[in-house]
């Protein structure tokens, strides 16, 4: 469990005061994989780096497996901090050690006998897949096989908790792929509670259960992924989606429907289906429940944590007091509409 209660972190700048965080407050129960995303200058960086006191908050308390970090002495926050991994953007590897030797590196600092830290370095190498380059050194291996020795270095002190800070982000999209299906495995075979810091929803769309949205060091919006998906509230978040989820109607198309619009002709509307949702012909009865003309703009279908999801943009035309009755019975359904009066 992990618990940011009231967090808010403020730096000096040239023209006064930075806050860098404003009364940040998040619950990640044990075993969760969770997402914080925003765009860069957010506060991202900022607040993983308060969970495991690198950076003091200004105010506020960070309760790590129900010990309360801010209040420990320098000596129980060292030991506390054994049961926080940490994997970094650009790897932090020891170019003159090898694959091994750089995963055992914690290990030795803590005084760990040599036996012990072969017993422990070398299941984590066939974890993550190295056991073949454990003899090389860094600058021998790809990127994503970096990345991976940055995993098992960071699991050699059998952490509870294991904070990833924009871990992916200098790797190629196939290699991405590949690490979050690690952390994946990792999180699920190890009981792993992991946090993931990053500015693509791509990586929360792979690989989180729950994700909150930064902007300007303050939480906007949270949730499990496949309602924040489904239902973005905060402009930041549908911004955001834009990346893996078309939210925006292609310029030509967009003319045309404005002009419908602006002529009281039709109701453009927003759907969004979960689940067995997916499935189902609701579209096809509301039509014929209603009377209604539905002309579809835009759609895709995807997978979200394995739970099927859909959007579409249709423009609906029939009697309004029908179209507000087909909104109605639609939500009943469990489809999320909503109306948009316009057109960007």
């Amino acid at each position: 469990m992990i618990e940011i209660r009231n967090v808010s972190q403020r730096f000096a700048g040239p023209q006064g005061w930075i806050e860098a965080l404003h009364n940040v407050n998040l619950t990640i129960p044990p075993g969760e994989v969770f997402g914080i995303i925003g765009r860069s200058g957010a506060g991202k960086s900022t607040l993983v780096r308060t969970i495991n006191l690198l950076t003091r908050p200004t105010e506020g308390d960070i309760v790590v497996n129900a010990r309360t970090l801010t209040s420990l002495s320098s000596a129980q926050l060292r030991e506390a901090r054994r049961e926080i991994g940490m994997i970094f953007q650009h790897f932090n590897l020891l170019s003159s050690r090898t694959v091994f030797d750089n995963v055992a590196l914690p290990l030795e600092l803590a005084g760990v006998k040599r036996a012990e830290i072969e017993a422990t370095v070398l299941p984590l190498l066939e974890l993550v897949g190295l056991t073949a380059q454990k003899d090389r050194y860094p600058s021998q291996i790809s990127g994503g096989q970096k990345q991976r020795v940055g995993i098992a270095r960071a699991l050699a002190s059998k952490p509870k908790v294991l904070l990833s800070d924009e871990a992916t982000s200098a790797l190629d999209p196939e290699t991405t792929r590949a690490i979050l299906d690690l952390l994946r495995k990792i999180n699920r075979e190890l009981n792993l509670t992991i946090v993931m810091i990053t500015h693509q929803m791509e990586v929360i769309k792979q690989v989180c259960d729950r994700v909150a949205v930064l902007d300007a060091g303050r939480v906007v919006e949270s949730g499990p992924v496949i309602d924040v998906f489904l239902q973005p509230r905060h402009e930041v978040t549908r911004a955001l989606l834009g990346d893996v989820i078309a939210q925006e109607l292609p310029p030509a198309l967009k003319a045309r429907v404005a002009e419908h619009l602006a002529k009281g002709s039709g109701h453009l509307l927003r759907l969004a289906f979960k689940g067995t949702g997916v499935d189902q012909p609701v579209l096809s009865e509301t039509i014929r429940r209603f009377e209604l003309d539905f002309n579809i703009l835009h759609g895709q279908i995807d997978e979200i944590q394995g739970q099927a999801f859909g959007s579409l943009a249709v423009l609906a035309g029939g009697d309004p007091v029908k179209v507000a009755q087909a909104m109605a019975w639609l939500r009943e359904q469990g489809v999320v509409v909503e109306e948009l009066s316009h057109v960007e």
